[in-house]
């Protein structure tokens, strides 16, 4: 009796053969060129990288993480194929490690990946990732979903909410990359990994899709991510609000009346001192109806309002509660 290699398999491994054969050819490597200057010999040295992205529409858009494509002076993408493309920049988002970069080529020769959803995911639900780890292009790792609603911060400081944790394989030059689930659809891009090593070590994270797909609209429309703006620049975070510690000079919140600390300056003869007089700042405690317990907890409030929205600032000034309405401003792209 002759077995045909489709009875051979598990029914798990052919949706494994299903998923890579109907997606891998969305999946990209990017490789990142840039010229970093060396300050010791005055020398300027090549500097190349890689990491992984997919096609997000005919159009040419290319979904990947701004930490790939970071300083880079030019960008090449090479497609399942092996050909290559020279690739534009967009717009990137570094408060949440996204990127879209674009390359011009026929339509019929792209192929798309479809978009799923993240807020449905479980925990223990199988996932797929496709990327090209250590330059090895288009390998497939399985795992499933370990946990949700993790949280990463960024290069920028910033902390990305809703993170997923994954134990399939993510190595570097996975970044970028999709993570499916058994249906072929993408749920997240796949982004960091926890390792001592630099090597997986099965736990991995990914921006889950639905954070994707409003970041890339914006990024394809405006080449850059609208956000709120409060204008205040840092904060001391105290167990009863949020101590004012630098605002932006001339931003709706300096307009509105909200306090920072007070510059003194003293001079002795020709010798000129400057002191930090904090305890003229205001605190915040909460905002609208919501209390604020760390910055994070401000900026995501924030920018969740649209430009021009009043908010309504609960401080402490001195020994006196204030309520005190700001008209929010627009953040300006880098």
């Amino acid at each position: 009796m002759i077995v045909s290699a489709q009875n051979i398999f598990l029914e798990d491994e052919k949706n494994n053969i299903e998923i890579y054969e109907k997606t891998n050819k969305a999946v990209v490597n990017i490789t990142s060129r840039k010229v970093l200057i060396d300050e010791f010999f005055f020398l300027a040295v090549p500097q190349e990288g890689s990491g992984s992205g997919f096609v997000y529409d005919k159009q040419g858009h290319i979904i990947t993480n701004y930490h790939v494509v970071e300083n880079a002076e030019n960008l090449v993408v090479t497609l399942y194929n092996g050909q290559q493309y020279s690739a534009s920049l967009v717009g990137v988002d570094p408060n949440n490690d996204l990127a879209v970069i674009q390359i011009k080529i026929p339509p019929e020769k792209l192929y798309p990946l479809n978009l799923g959803v993240s807020q449905d995911l479980k925990v223990g639900q199988k996932v797929l990732a496709i990327g090209n780890p250590f330059g090895l292009d288009r390998t497939l790792t399985t795992g499933i979903i370990s946990s949700l609603g993790r949280s990463l911060r960024t290069e920028s400081g910033r902390l990305i909410k809703g993170i997923i944790q994954t134990d399939a394989a993510i190595n570097p030059g996975n970044s970028g990359g999709p993570l499916l689930n058994s249906r072929g659809l993408v749920i997240a891009v796949n982004t960091a990994i926890v390792s001592k090593v630099g090597q997986s070590s099965g736990i991995g994270f990914a921006i889950p899709i639905n954070t994707v797909k409003r970041i890339a609209r914006e990024l394809i429309t405006y080449g850059y991510v609208t956000r709120s703006n409060i204008g205040i620049l840092q904060v001391y975070e105290t167990g009863n609000g949020l101590l004012i510690a630098q605002l932006e000079p001339g931003g709706p919140a300096e307009k509105a009346g909200i306090h920072g600390p007070r510059i003194i300056i003293q001079r002795s003869g020709l010798v000129e001192y400057r002191a930090i007089d904090r305890s003229v700042a205001d605190l915040i405690t909460g905002i609208d109806d919501k209390d604020v317990k760390s910055f994070d907890n401000l900026l995501d409030y924030i920018e969740s309002k649209k430009p021009g929205s009043a908010v309504n600032m609960k401080i402490i000034r001195g020994n006196k509660r204030m309520v005190i309405p700001v008209l929010l401003g627009k953040t300006q792209p880098d």
